[in-house]
């Protein structure tokens, strides 16, 4: 009986490997060796599309997304308001100089940045709670982030124009 070699191809053979296999003398067959054996790369076992999770573009990634967005805008409003308010102490003169600066319309767009935020924000830590602490809250968590968005909404309807209202008064000078 003839011995049959087994010849990895050179593109799949390790660096350092020899073409050469060893032969076992037992089986009267030849073996690759373990130092031959071909391990496949990260590129050719991993999955191009990802899988396994619900953060991947839909429901869940946005709401998390938005919230660390609004919770760092929020952190920062108020660190400026505590700053801004402590100046009072320090010179008043220059508290009142900051002040006069939020009565400018383009603060007034900031308000209704800020009250977003913290409409987003506050909804969706409700919805987070639900989703946390309820049986249910997990399986229905896509239909509880359209309500928080349709909460906002709503809330959002209410404040905007009166908000523009405000600040088209401070232009025009009028009240």
């Amino acid at each position: 009986m003839g011995s049959r070699q087994c010849v990895t191809p050179r593109s799949f053979r390790p660096r350092g490997a020899s073409q050469a296999p060893t032969s076992s003398s037992t089986s009267g067959r030849t073996a690759v060796s373990a130092s031959a054996r071909v391990t496949p790369s990260v590129s050719e076992t991993t999955s191009r599309t990802p899988r396994g999770t619900l953060y991947r573009g839909h429901e869940g990634m946005w709401s998390w997304v938005l919230h660390r967005i609004t919770g760092i805008g929020i952190f920062f409003f108020l660190l400026v308001h505590i700053l801004d308010t402590a100046l009072i102490r320090v010179a008043p003169e220059a508290y009142d100089a900051v002040i006069g600066t939020y009565k400018n319309p383009i603060m007034g767009v900031g308000e209704i940045i800020l009250v977003a935020a913290v409409a987003y924000h506050a909804f969706n830590g409700l919805r987070v709670i639900l989703v946390d602490f309820s049986k249910w809250g997990a399986k229905y968590q896509r239909q509880l982030w359209w309500g928080v968005i349709g909460l906002w909404v709503v809330l959002m309807l209410g404040f905007v124009p009166r908000q523009f209202m405000v600040i088209m008064a401070e232009i025009t000078g009028g009240h």
